[in-house]
């Protein structure tokens, strides 16, 4: 189904490509992302990985987390999410995701929860006109008639005011424009769903090419000189 990984929606900048045209960009933070559980079909009737992201004290965690985080050999996450689909299914538990998943040029889609609005009413919130605002008119900004009285009841689906945002909204068929390996940032063209420092989930685009199945060998960081030495 899909490769991905979560993330964190810093801000909007802009950058300039190969041709010289000024690209406006969200930066998507992704620190490694470690992988806390794998779901067979055997075991759970479907292929997907559980992630985890962002560290948080582990006094914030209650004991069956404690125990769940334990076992992958991992520390408490603040976010776990799932990422369906057999392309992520090769990477151990406790083996982190990295950025490098992705590379500049792929078509992802960005999963974020809207910024809140409050209550709104119609004008805003349905983009519906409004009334006349002279000539002793009483109805200005008010939702007018909302159809028949016969069945004695609000029909489902009425457009009226109401808690407006704060929904989960997937933007479709972004590019990546650049991928910063060592500080963990993904540049996507145009904007992403939420406000800034919100969880945003990027996945290969469900419409764009299918991926086969990653290898986790070929994403794993490289070792400095330091590192194989005291290994040896």
């Amino acid at each position: 189904m899909a490769k991905g990984i979560l993330g964190t929606k810093m801000g909007m900048t802009q950058v300039f490509d190969e041709e010289g045209q000024l690209v406006p960009v969200t930066v998507v933070q992704c620190d490694p992302n470690v992988v806390l559980q794998k779901k067979t079909v055997e075991n759970d009737g479907y292929e997907a990985v559980q992630l985890g992201y962002k560290d948080k004290p582990e006094r914030l965690a209650n004991k069956p987390e404690r125990g769940h985080f334990k076992t992958a050999g991992a520390t408490p996450k603040r976010y776990v999410k799932e990422i369906a689909g057999e392309e992520l299914g090769s990477f151990e538990v406790g083996q982190e995701i990295r950025v490098n998943i992705f590379e500049p040029g792929e078509v992802v889609d960005v999963t974020g929860t809207s910024k809140g609005k409050g209550f709104q009413g119609n004008i805003k919130r349905h983009n519906q006109s409004r009334g006349p605002m002279s000539h002793g008119s009483h109805s200005h900004r008010s939702p007018g008639s909302i159809g028949t009285t016969n069945p004695n009841h609000v029909l489902k689906g009425m457009k009226m005011p109401g808690h407006m945002g704060h929904e989960t909204v997937t933007i479709q068929n972004l590019t990546i424009v650049n991928v910063d390996e060592e500080r963990n940032l993904i540049l996507i063209k145009g904007n992403v769903p939420g406000p800034r420092k919100g969880l945003v989930t990027v996945k290969n685009a469900i419409k764009g090419e299918p991926v086969s199945p990653l290898d986790p060998q070929q994403y794993a960081p490289e070792k400095n000189d330091s590192e194989e030495s005291s290994e040896q």
